[in-house]
């Protein structure tokens, strides 16, 4: 058997026959930039996360890009992250020309609270939690330490559009910006790249629909140095096909993490679901010994897998001898860490066969 770890195509009829409608209905009207897709796009992304408003940009790094310039950091500013993310946060804040600041980890692969309150300094102006693999991190904690301190919190939430904390308040809800990516691979995904920050300050939105603009004003008159970051129409029509597809997607992938879970616990360290947030599971990314063998293994078997990611921010080759974080947990992590298929388009059997391979290589049987 052959099992993919992620699949692009689209098999199923109804949903290519929707996505089709969706681009013709673009093509009739004609208003590639800036459609009325894109308006019914953020205003249902925002009902979605409780949130005022919504500014639909071309992707989930745009999107932390914008918001750090709305909120004017720069130069002579720090900002606190996580050091388990993909790269564009960290080029983020590297790019507005802030000094990143990596707080470590806790056993839930997410930016450990107790962490960033020893690391804040009179420089810091941000905090960007990451909701690593979709799973939330403490937004309460943080966002009281962030408060105590007075500076913002923009949330990272590219991997967990329809996360939720324990009380039901959904991912992209707690910072005073939040970030999304909806790109191909995304639960929420559009067929391409797209992305989108929220916010409740009519002021901010305004700033970053200029930013997303060229810093244009009344797309003429340019006011902040910018380039061009919009939503193209196309994207958000497709992901507009896809929004009511969401609960049955997340539904399904929760039940493929509650497999393995009951079936993977005792030769692998298993994301297990704490009673704090509601996991989406963008990956199921289990902590194995052996890991490299054991991937190794599983493409022999047909199972392909991804290390996701196998550089910590700070070690990455443009910001080696930059920084010299405290980092042990995250340090250890990366060395243990697998993403294992968990599409919803997956089958039971498939499911089974992914199970029975990895309990077979630990000899588990």
């Amino acid at each position: 058997m052959q099992v993919r770890y992620l699949d692009l195509s689209v098999k199923d009829p109804d949903l290519k026959r929707d996505l089709l409608g969706a681009f013709e209905r673009v093509l009739d009207h004609g208003r590639v930039v800036l459609g009325p897709e894109v308006d019914a796009f953020e205003a249902e992304v925002a009902r979605y996360c409780g949130r005022e408003f919504a500014v639909g940009v071309s992707s989930g790094s745009d999107a932390l890009y914008v918001a750090l310039r709305a909120l004017d950091i720069g130069p002579g500013d720090e900002v606190i992250t996580t050091p388990m993310s993909w790269v564009a946060t960290v080029n983020a804040i590297a790019l507005v020309g802030a000094t990143p600041v990596f707080a470590d980890i806790g056993a839930d692969l997410n930016v450990d609270p107790d962490r960033i309150e020893e690391v804040i300094t009179d420089r810091t102006r941000a905090i960007i939690p990451v909701h690593f693999t979709g799973r939330m991190c403490k937004m309460e904690r943080i966002c009281a330490i962030a408060a105590s301190h007075g500076v913002d919190v923009i949330e990272d939430a590219a991997q967990s559009f329809g996360s939720k904390s324990k009380d039901g308040k959904p991912s992209g809800s707690f910072g005073r910006l939040a970030c999304f990516s909806m790109n191909s691979m995304k639960v929420l995904h559009s067929y391409g790249e797209a992305g989108a920050v929220l916010t409740d300050d009519k002021d901010l939105k305004e700033k970053m629909e200029s930013l997303r603009y060229a810093g244009t004003v009344n797309r003429q008159d340019c006011h902040y140095p910018s380039l061009n970051f919009r939503l193209q129409t196309i994207q958000a029509a497709l992901l507009m096909v896809e929004v009511p597809r969401l609960d049955d997607i997340i539904a399904r992938r929760r039940e493929i993490a509650r497999i393995y879970n009951e079936r993977l616990f005792d030769v692998v360290e298993c994301p297990i679901e704490d009673v704090s947030s509601v996991h989406t599971y963008y990956t199921y990314s289990i902590q194995a010994d052996r890991r490299d063998e054991l991937q190794e293994y599983l493409e022999g078997k047909g199972v392909e897998t991804k290390i996701h990611h196998p550089y910590l921010m700070p070690h990455q080759t443009a910001y080696r001898g930059k920084f010299a974080p405290v980092i042990p947990v995250a340090e250890r992590a990366v060395t243990r860490i697998l993403s294992i298929p968990n599409q919803e388009i997956l089958t039971d059997e498939e499911v089974d066969y992914v199970v029975d391979s990895i309990r077979s290589f630990y000899g588990a049987g």
